[in-house]
């Protein structure tokens, strides 16, 4: 939080135009304006909630906005992610935001961070902003991100989504709880399905991260009470907020030490199932791996090996996209089809859907039920689109 008032910078007449209907709000006022004119905020990742935090923290005027994306827009984000638009499809997802925020307020700096967060570059990135706004969506990030910012001193306004339900809280400031107080360690990889598995409601990324926005405000001008030592729940579905009060856990792994102490681990390993170590192809009298890489699976086919692809995702993914020559049995009915599953066979049985988490858990339940061929696709069709054949249509 900025203080000293004469030394922030003046307001062109423009903006005094602008943001005239803050400039008559008591708590914000000009010299809030100016406070924020002078701020500076990181934005970790640019989808469904960087897009809403994006553009209301532009149109606010923040003086200085950094957002750390390294992806290129979908035709799958577009049904929640409101900074693109069909013709963005394929491109940087910064090279849009840029533009588009540009349009919005060309009084805010746009700064970019073409890269991957990751432990080796967080301190580097992070440094120099006052507040992060979270809007990223796996489980990495998120430790990663809180991690850095106790370390660095630097609150986190926090948010997620997955399917009708989203949360909001603020981790990191001195006085409240950080996000592994809550949750101290991240879940094995695998067992929370993402956003691309379970679904998500694509207006649900616009309330959360408007929501964001709000926090992102409130604590930059130090007015109201941020959501620090509380935990919002938001159910879309019956349109009701929950609250949760969060204390200090004075055993934290994280904000119980020193500054000084915190080390930020590599999270990928531990929180992405993606993060996969290539197996050797097995030899035809040899067990089967547990799972096995695309580009495996690609030279598998090339060699002409025998093998057998079942497809675990839901019919309508497999008429978007499919592998040739595999089998559809969504999840759900594998219990149905084991007598045909465990034929007698010496051919490995690939199984795959979107991303490798299904099919993962796919292979466990084969495998406990004396399929042993079952071998899983990491990272699923997807992985098969970017790396292997960008014929087969994304979703």
């Amino acid at each position: 939080m900025l203080t000293g008032v004469a030394e922030l910078p003046a307001l062109s007449r423009e903006e005094l135009i602008r943001y005239g209907r803050h400039l008559v709000i008591p708590e914000v006022g000009e010299a809030g304006q100016r406070r924020l004119k002078a701020s500076r905020v990181l934005l970790a990742g640019a989808g469904g909630l960087g897009s809403p935090l994006a553009l209301y923290l532009a149109a606010a005027g923040v003086g200085r906005l950094g957002i750390v994306e390294y992806d290129r827009v979908d035709a799958s984000n577009l049904q929640r992610q409101l900074l693109y638009g069909n013709d963005d499809v394929g491109r940087p997802k910064l090279e849009v935001a840029r533009e588009r925020l540009g349009e919005i307020n060309p009084h805010v700096e746009i700064v970019s961070h073409p890269r991957r967060l990751a432990a080796e570059n967080a301190d580097e990135i992070l440094a120099g902003y006052e507040v992060v706004a979270d809007g990223t969506d796996n489980f990495a990030a998120r430790y990663l991100i809180n991690d850095a910012c106790v370390k660095l001193g630097i609150p986190d306004v926090y948010g997620s989504i997955f399917r009708f339900e989203g949360q909001v809280s603020v981790f990191g400031m001195e006085e409240g709880p950080c996000y592994r107080c809550l949750f101290p360690e991240p879940p094995p990889p695998g067992l929370v399905p993402s956003c691309a598995e379970a679904g998500v409601l694509g207006i649900l990324p616009g309330i959360i991260g408007s929501l964001q926005a709000n926090e992102v405000v409130k604590v930059l001008l130090g007015i109201g009470e941020p959501m620090v030592g509380r935990f919002l729940v938001f159910d879309a579905l019956s349109m009701r907020f929950r609250e949760v009060t969060l204390a200090r856990n004075p055993e934290c792994p994280v904000c119980s030490l020193p500054r000084e102490e915190i080390e930020l681990p590599d999270y990928e390993e531990h929180c992405d199932p993606s993060v996969e170590v290539a197996s050797e192809s097995p030899e035809p009298d040899a067990s089967y791996p547990t799972r096995i890489t695309v580009e495996e699976l690609a030279r598998w086919r090339e060699e002409g090996r025998e093998l057998d692809l079942l497809d675990v995702r839901e019919p309508f993914e497999h008429r978007i996209a499919a592998l040739e020559g595999a089998e559809l049995v969504p999840m759900g009915r594998l219990p149905d089809r084991m007598e045909e599953l465990e034929a007698d066979s010496d051919r490995p049985l690939v199984v795959y859907c979107h991303h490798g988490i299904r099919s993962a858990r796919a292979v466990e339940y084969l495998r406990s039920q004396g399929c042993e061929r079952a071998v899983n696709l990491a990272e699923g069709i997807d992985a098969w689109s970017r790396r292997i054949d960008p014929e087969v249509p994304r979703y």
